[in-house]
């Protein structure tokens, strides 16, 4: 009966402590740019310059979401961005500032996924969209970043799955490279 008890109290504090630093990821992610990316991208239209805003306070900050210290100053070109994190700290503030328009279903800083919930744009009730973006490494690379969104449309009343513009996922992924780019560079001048 002892057993069981210390074993309860530690998973209880255990779960405590994850849900304390999910809620904390979450309540970072409000800190980001209301509308990063011209969301009429989702519809296929060229969209031209970056349309970022500067953002770096909150829990995030400028170095992206840092939960441990890197003992390699040189592991991933170095730099503090690069530390406690399974993924790339600037594509990770990258996507979740580029996909900030959308409201957050879920982040997970260490596997490096950014699931967003349905966003209708304004003034278009026919349609909506949902976002999943995955960082797939520690370097800063055009290949570390995948993003794939989805479309419905009503249609009789019910939201049917609908094809998106062809070209959708790699705007919105170069999107994401050049708010990292800009995240990096900013933070080399601090």
């Amino acid at each position: 009966m002892e057993l069981t008890i210390r074993t309860s109290t530690f998973l209880s504090r255990g779960f405590a402590a994850v849900a304390v630093a999910g809620v904390l990821a979450l309540t970072a992610c409000g800190n980001a740019p209301s509308t990063p990316v011209d969301p009429q991208v989702l519809n296929g239209d060229e969209v031209s310059g970056a349309g970022f805003k500067n953002s770096g306070g909150g829990l995030l900050g400028a170095d992206g979401l840092a939960f441990g210290i890197n003992k390699n100053p040189h592991a991933n070109g170095g730099g503090s961005a690069n530390t406690g994190i399974g993924v790339n700290a600037y594509l990770w503030r990258g996507a979740l500032d580029t996909l900030s328009f959308m409201p957050l279903s879920s982040a997970d800083p260490f596997g490096g996924v950014i699931i967003t919930d349905w966003y209708q744009p304004p003034g278009d009730a026919g349609e909506r969209y949902k976002a999943t973006a995955y960082i797939l490494g520690q370097d800063l690379r055009a290949d570390g970043v995948r993003v794939t969104v989805f479309k419905q449309v009503m249609q009789s009343g019910q939201w049917t799955d609908a094809e998106v513009s062809p070209g959708t996922n790699e705007q919105v992924e170069d999107k994401v490279l050049a708010r990292a780019r800009q995240l990096r560079v900013q933070s080399a001048t601090n």
